[in-house]
């Protein structure tokens, strides 16, 4: 059992390289998972985990947020998405969604509308109370934090996404803790005879259309003890479900999950 041996070890350590492999498969990437209790960091290629990247649709977890603190949106059950009928290449997409299944089966245009809903002015002031990245949202209200050849999208790193969790769960954000408690409904995933995962995926593509990033980005209550997680892996034809998988191998592992 090395894992819970390194989370606990020292405030701030590095995974090894052997534990890198076992856990990533050969891709490459960056792992930020941090004890909430005790601040204990537990990161896996530094210079990557502190690179800014595109956040895809992990940014549903700070659009869905805001949408719920300023009224726009409310329980995860009711009607958050009518759709307009336009056939999308995800054949969930393709129906009328509440909140829960919109975030579930992450629907990028439920969501553009809400952020076009809030507004450039709302969406700006919120991320910057929350020094949400770069804060650079200046590609468009409804497309910054999706990557597209020629866009300068806002930026986040893996640590910081991984903070920012932490800070959600220690309400240390400027959310009603009614507003949290449904994010924390929304980003449930799974639950096993060890623990409980939340989460959100997102996957980025080159200029190609290729895709070549995948995040997931939650946290994982186990033992009386919650571990918020950033994971961000890179590749041809990497995806979010990748950047999933590494989590679920890493908190296995540790006797977690």
């Amino acid at each position: 059992m090395l894992v819970p041996a390194l989370l606990a070890s020292c405030r701030t350590a590095q995974f090894s390289e052997s534990l890198h492999e076992e856990i990533f498969g050969g891709l490459d990437g960056a792992l930020v998972v941090i004890d909430c209790s005790s601040g204990h960091t537990k990161t896996y290629r530094p210079e990557v985990a502190d690179t800014p990247l595109p956040p895809c649709s992990t940014f549903k977890i700070v659009n869905a947020l805001i949408g719920l603190e300023t009224g726009i949106i409310g329980a995860p059950d009711e009607r958050f998405y009518q759709w307009d009928s336009v056939e999308r290449s995800i054949p969930a997409w393709n129906r009328d969604l509440s909140l829960r299944d919109a975030f579930q089966v992450s629907c990028v245009p439920a969501f553009q509308n809400l952020a076009r809903q809030i507004g450039a002015e709302q969406m700006r002031n919120w991320i910057a109370r929350i020094g949400y990245g770069n804060q650079d949202i200046s590609a468009g209200i409804d497309v910054f934090w999706l990557p597209s050849k020629g866009r300068r999208t806002i930026l986040i790193s893996p640590t910081e996404q991984a903070r920012m969790v932490q800070r959600i769960l220690k309400d240390d954000v400027p959310f009603s803790r009614q507003s949290l408690a449904v994010l924390k409904t929304l980003m449930f995933i799974k639950e096993t005879d060890y623990g409980r995962l939340y989460g959100k995926t997102g996957s980025g593509t080159d200029e190609y259309g290729t895709f070549v990033l995948g995040w997931f980005v939650g946290y994982v209550e186990s033992k009386g003890k919650t571990y918020a997680f950033a994971c961000a892996a890179s590749g041809d034809h990497v995806m979010g479900k990748d950047a999933g998988a590494i989590v679920e191998r890493f908190f296995r592992q540790a006797g977690l999950l």
